[in-house]
């Protein structure tokens, strides 16, 4: 499993529609909280069906991706599942993560 520092290089030679729909594991702390927004439009645009997140805050930070997602509710076509694993290790939420979807997507851990 390979850690990717940043949401940029995360999603490097992925194209839509070249690869199943990644699932994302975000571990917290986030270092620069600004890129989050950009970090969560861009697991729009790659089409990412799971953002799991673990790490103290993970449950607030769950709650902030959610509301960038929706936003003010007039796009439906903006859907991510998150979760929060507060109680749990990454190599839990890997696993948990691994089982989530198509088995052949691409299980990504990211740090901001």
């Amino acid at each position: 499993m390979k850690v990717t520092n940043g949401w940029k290089s995360a999603f490097k030679g992925n194209r839509l529609g070249q690869m199943p729909e990644p699932k994302i594991i975000l571990q917290l702390p986030i270092e620069d909280r600004s890129s989050l927004s950009a970090f969560v439009e861009k697991c729009l645009l790659e089409k990412a069906s799971l953002i799991a997140i673990v790490g103290n805050g993970c449950a607030e930070t769950e709650d902030e991706i959610d509301g960038l997602i929706v936003g003010d509710g007039a796009d439906d076509s903006r859907f991510i599942t998150t979760t929060s694993h507060p109680d749990e290790t990454l190599e839990e939420v890997i696993e948990f993560a691994s089982w989530w979807g198509d088995a052949d997507a691409p299980t990504r851990v990211i740090r901001l």
